[in-house]
């Protein structure tokens, strides 16, 4: 059958899958399948059934053979639903104590402890007593999912933080306990459970939601139809919108070109007015049902710098607040809010814009941003500003009273000056020098105290310099288009000089945080010690954060230790600081767990580990909610983290080379020592030969004496020989003999060789007659055996067997030599192949601790492998290989 020819794909290059976005999805589902799943019951308001849908699965996975353990179940006092709890294993409560009293709480460090494949957690939204670990369920749920738990909970939608001001405004109750929209969108499964609001309203009339007397209340008030209608439409379109998602995923997944094409993404303003929130909250909602990115930023006038110190930290936690619903927050200085928000929209792409109900606003962005589409977020219920802060807002600075008094007495102390010099100047000369003192005025001491001068002056250049002097009448009506050019010119001067100073105060900050990171990456680059890192990450954050600072390093065991000194510093807690330090996550102030903390644990990540803790303890304590100091202070622990893994290395590259220097320096020694001992080492071994035959023979107490000489200089021209051998293997001077041989004739030779060593044990040999030839050093694998024969009679009591075995397995052969001794010592089976390594009461036994080092050398050479182990009737057993070869045809005898 013919093919059709190859031919390349003509499919257009927008419709190949990014490789960046695929590389993410890969490590994001790597990392996913480390966690547990996370599998939430949505309902639109409680009684539906989202516990027994819950307990009702679980009794189905225990049918199926898996053991669910039950965390928390809220029952409600609900016969249906209390019953799904029998045969299911339930976790005790912790309790905890708040106020005086006893309360139950969810244990998460007993199931974490008993680590099940599945456990049940009712409530998500559920906030724990203070003193936890966490203030949220959610919060453990998410730790129990990253030890790799699979979890299963429940969840209203009135308790999502998105849909918080709108059910609000629907029940008109404030939810107070909320979950991040990012914990419900991240789950892996969403069971929608439903019920219509007849049905519900009829089980709450029966008691099966609430007691009666509860259930008449709940009627009156939340459990209307209205309500439960509208939150019903609430909960099916919020889970549209989840499933939405889910189908888009699987388009990006399976690489199918999406059907509906946005690249949306929106930009939410936050500014001073207490519906920032709501602003906030629209927004999410928004780019939710448009599957979009979106962002929060906010813009610092001059004006908005200076609000008071409770108006500027709502601002930050509506920030806060934008970021836990997943935008990306950043803080805008500028003058001009509508300019600054257009440039910010132009340079990141975005092409919808929410905002507040501010008439000048919009139309300053339609005119600076036509392409962009506005959005206004209804106003939600509020007080109005104040009169005088409206006037605030709309006018600028907050009116300081030692800066207004210093520029009007500048203005009237330049009019003392000037009144002398009336006859000399020119009445245009001196309206200038008033203007240059309202510009010198608007640069020092800012807008306010500008507009002041500016007004004062023109009053004192129309009552002392204009005819007629020393009144405000004005003979010549030209001097009132003079006086209202002065004016408008001041007015603007100051109000651009200010503008000016504002940014320059801006830029000035930034480019101290620039400076502050230069100056603390090149100080890192420089350091060779811990100590150095330590020092100067303390001194530079405490100077950069006006904050106490100290670093938490860990130990060889992983465990974090508390540094000898922290100077003005409340002491650090280190469970709280070992946490975050085991989780790679932040803690204790400003975060989700512990935050009730005054010290803020940030962990120093490095690329292969966490190195540390940097532990600060903020003088301000809404610095931390500011998006761009936390984002300096987290490139500060970057660097910090880095400088710390490179000083690890450095360290570990010292001790490397130090241990190499040391090897090369004592394999020399040992090499020459063992060459220049060796001649009389000979001659010794010789006499002590010549005289146990010399002839006459010897008495028998000087023939024990001549034996014993002769045996002691035999071992110790072994030991001088095992360090010769041991040196020439170090500097590879070793060159294998390869000869095709059997094993048996090199086994008969190394035991005539120990002859002596064994005179007190008795010796076994297991070999078949069928083994088969091998290609070695006869040389060197009888030095193999000799030593391996020497360690067990070393090891072994006198009368012990000493055993040699060999046996073929798959493509080597495996040689044996075991003793009934008492075997290797627990634990050191691998150790006792290091050189200069010895076995137990190593003053008892003679040796330097070579042989078995030299043994794995040489079985290595051939290719080969050695091991240790106890055998299993008793004993030390050594096992090596050599590996197995096809030997060559012996050659034909030729026909005569």
């Amino acid at each position: 059958m013919l093919h059709p020819p190859f031919r390349l794909s003509t499919m257009n290059d927008s419709h190949r899958p990014d490789p960046d976005a695929l590389l993410a999805q890969v490590q994001a589902q790597e990392q996913r399948a480390a966690r547990g799943r996370l599998r939430v019951y949505f309902g639109a308001s409680a009684g539906v059934g989202k516990t027994y849908a819950m307990l009702a699965a679980a009794r189905k996975l225990a049918g199926q053979g898996m053991a669910p353990l039950v965390g928390v179940a809220e029952t409600h006092g609900r016969a249906e639903t209390a019953a799904l709890l029998e045969g299911l294993e339930l976790l005790p409560p912790k309790t905890m104590t708040h106020r005086g009293k006893a309360l139950p709480e969810f244990d998460l460090d007993e199931a974490l402890r008993r680590r099940p494949a599945l456990v049940l957690v009712d409530e998500l939204a559920h906030s724990n007593v203070p003193g936890s670990r966490h203030p949220k369920r959610w919060q453990d749920i998410d730790e129990l999912l990253g030890a790799g738990i699979d979890v299963f909970t429940t969840v209203n939608v009135q308790h999502l933080e998105s849909l918080n001001d709108v059910v609000g405004g629907i029940t008109g109750i404030k939810v107070q306990e909320t979950v991040p929209d990012t914990v419900f969108d991240g789950a892996d499964e969403v069971v929608l459970v439903d019920v219509p609001a007849d049905e519900l309203l009829a089980r709450l009339g029966e008691g099966k939601v609430y007691g009666h007397e509860q259930a008449g209340r709940a009627a009156r008030h939340f459990f209307r139809k209205g309500n439960l209608i509208a939150l019903r439409e609430l909960a099916l379109r919020r889970m549209a919108d989840r499933v939405q998602g889910d189908v888009q995923a699987y388009r990006v997944e399976q690489a199918i070109d999406p059907v509906w094409k946005t690249g949306a993404v929106l930009l939410a303003c936050v500014g001073p007015g207490p519906g920032a929130e709501h602003v906030v909250r629209s927004a999410a909602r928004l780019a939710a049902q448009l599957n979009s990115r979106w962002q929060a930023v906010y813009v610092e006038t001059p004006a908005l710098q200076r609000l008071p110190a409770e108006r500027r930290e709502r601002i930050l936690q509506t920030l806060k607040l934008a970021q836990d619903l997943g935008a990306t927050t950043a803080v805008l200085a500028d003058g001009d809010v509508a300019n600054a928000i257009a440039r910010h929209a132009h340079a990141h792409g975005i092409s919808k814009i929410v905002t507040g109900r501010g008439p000048a606003l919009w139309r300053r962005l339609a005119t600076l941003a036509p392409a962009a589409d506005l959005i206004a977020a209804a106003p939600g219920e509020h007080r109005p500003l104040p009169p005088a802060r409206q006037s605030f807002l709309k006018n600028g600075d907050r009116p300081h009273f030692s800066s207004n008094v210093a520029a009007v007495g500048a203005t009237c102390a330049l009019a003392l000056v000037l009144l002398p010099l009336a006859g000399l100047l020119e009445t245009v000369n001196i309206a200038m020098l008033f203007l240059l003192l309202v510009l010198l005025v608007a640069y020092r001491l800012g807008r306010t105290p500008a507009l002041l001068a500016c007004v004062t002056g023109v009053a004192a250049f129309d009552f002392l310099f204009v005819a007629p002097t020393f009144s405000f009448a004005v003979s010549d009506f030209q001097y009132l288009i003079t006086f209202a050019v002065m004016l408008t010119v001041g007015l603007l001067t100051s109000h651009l000089t200010a503008g000016l100073r504002f940014q320059a105060k801006v830029a000035s900050h930034r480019e101290t945080r620039a400076r502050a990171l230069y100056e603390y990456a090149r100080e890192l680059t420089g350091v060779l010690q811990t100590e150095q890192v330590f020092e100067i990450t303390q001194r530079t954050l405490a100077a950069a954060f006006r904050a106490k600072v100290t670093l938490l390093l860990p130990d060889a065991d992983a465990r974090l230790r508390a540094p000898e000194s922290v100077p003005e510093m409340s002491l650090p807690d280190m469970a709280i600081a070992q946490w975050a330090f085991d989780h790679a996550e932040p803690a204790g102030f400003g975060t989700g767990t512990l935050p009730s903390s005054p010290v803020f644990y940030l962990p120093l990540v490095a690329p292969m580990r966490t190195r540390g803790i940097l532990a600060l303890e903020p003088g301000e304590r809404r610095w931390l909610l500011v998006p761009e100091q936390r984002r300096q202070l987290d490139t500060f622990a970057a660097l910090a983290a880095i400088a710390l893994e490179r000083v690890h290395y450095i360290d570990v590259a010292q001790q490397a080379l130090v241990q190499m220097e040391s090897e090369r320096l004592r394999n020399s020694l040992l090499a020459a020592l063992s060459h220049d001992l060796r001649t009389p080492l000979t001659s010794l071994v010789g006499l002590a030969e010549s005289l146990v035959r010399s002839k006459p023979a010897l008495a028998p107490v000087q023939l024990e004496l001549a034996d014993a000489l002769r045996d002691e200089s035999l071992r110790l021209a072994t030991m001088v020989a095992n360090l010769l051998d041991m040196a020439r293997i170090e500097s590879g001077a070793v060159q294998l003999n390869l000869q095709w041989q059997a094993l048996e004739e090199v086994v008969g030779s190394a035991l005539r060789a120990s002859r002596p060593l064994l005179a007190h044990h008795r010796v076994a040999t297991a070999l078949p007659a069928d083994l088969p030839l091998l290609r070695f050093d006869a040389v060197l694998i009888e030095r193999v055996l000799c030593n391996l024969v020497e360690n067990a009679v070393k090891y072994t009591p006198p009368g012990s067997t000493i055993t040699i075995a060999a046996v073929v397995a798959g493509p080597v052969l495996r040689v044996t030599v075991s003793d009934d001794g008492p075997g290797l010592p627990p634990g050191q089976e691998e150790s006792i192949f290091e050189k200069f390594t010895r076995g137990e009461r190593e003053s008892a036994r003679p040796g330097v601790g070579l042989g078995l080092a030299i043994c794995r050398a040489l079985v290595a050479a051939h290719g080969g492998t050695i091991a240790a182990r106890n055998a299993p009737g008793g004993g030390a057993a050594i096992d090596f290989t050599l590996p197995l070869a096809t030997p060559p045809a012996a050659p034909e005898e030729l026909e005569p």
